[in-house]
């Protein structure tokens, strides 16, 4: 399996990659290609051209979750890439808040989008195999509002704000010779929930390696230092993360994980 990274925070110096607040993977694993997010805008597909990678080649798209800084670039995946499914939750809607006090901001997927292209997208509900060993898990952890009235990320329902559930968001796992291999751009529900939610999925496998953003990046140190205790104690032994995490809590994060922990960066490339 190869992992490249797209589109990420964080862009090397002295090249012609560019970064962006965003996120998106290209997996290539057992002749099969997918690309996990777009992105924030159509950087992802700038940075794809000049890796090389040609984006009319993949076989799935997915979207981990309902926010625009994955999805705003699903229109410029559809142009360069004619015939490739793209799987979204069944949750997925277009009705995405940031809130701070009295103000809010929509920050979930351009409006009207999954309506034009819903010849494109099938929406997954619980759990489908897409080929032989790669799976998508769609999260449904309790009692995540105050997880999302913390974050400031709420859900217009019925013409009100609510906290976001983040029921929308969802897991790619790959069954490996090492173990599974999880990736969870945001991991909103929290790594915690999601591990073990994909354990109750496959009770007879360990998970061996953790791609995506944690959501770390607005809190406290003893909330990271709690993080960082609990993939300590986990059997992920690769754990590469970036994008939302935040740099301070990389840096806590790395002091108790060591070599298990690495940072996404465009242009990343880890081969498994």
């Amino acid at each position: 399996m190869k992992i490249t990274v797209l589109s990420d925070n964080i862009a090397p110096d002295k090249t012609s990659l560019r970064g962006e607040w965003g996120l998106s993977l290209y997996i290539e694993s057992e002749e099969k290609k997918y690309l996990l997010d777009t992105g924030a805008s159509s950087l992802f597909s700038e940075n794809a051209a000049r890796l090389g990678i040609d984006l009319s080649s993949v076989d799935a798209g997915i979207l981990s979750h309902a926010h625009y800084d994955h999805s705003d670039g699903m229109k410029t995946f559809f142009s360069l890439n004619k015939t490739a499914p793209f799987y979204i939750s069944s949750l997925c809607e277009d009705n995405c808040y940031g809130k701070r006090f009295i103000f809010s901001k929509y920050v979930g997927i351009k409006k009207g989008l999954t309506e034009k292209y819903a010849d494109r997208i099938i929406r997954v509900k619980g759990s489908i195999k897409l080929f032989n060993g790669v799976h998508l898990i769609c999260h449904t952890c309790d009692g995540l509002q105050e997880t999302g009235k913390k974050a400031g990320l709420y859900k217009k329902v019925n013409g009100r704000l609510i906290p976001d559930d983040f029921d929308h968001e969802q897991s790619l796992v790959f069954e490996t010779e090492k173990g599974l291999i999880i990736f969870n751009s945001c991991s909103h529900a929290g790594p915690e929930n999601i591990l073990n939610e994909i354990k109750s999925a496959f009770p007879e496998k360990e998970a061996y390696a953790y791609f995506g953003g944690l959501h770390l990046y607005k809190s406290s140190e003893k909330e990271v230092r709690r993080m960082a205790q609990v993939l300590k104690e986990s059997s992920l032994q690769l754990i590469v993360t970036g994008h939302c995490t935040g740099g301070k809590a990389y840096k806590i994060l790395k002091e108790a994980l060591g070599d298990r922990l690495g940072q996404l960066h465009v242009g990343k490339v880890t081969e498994i």
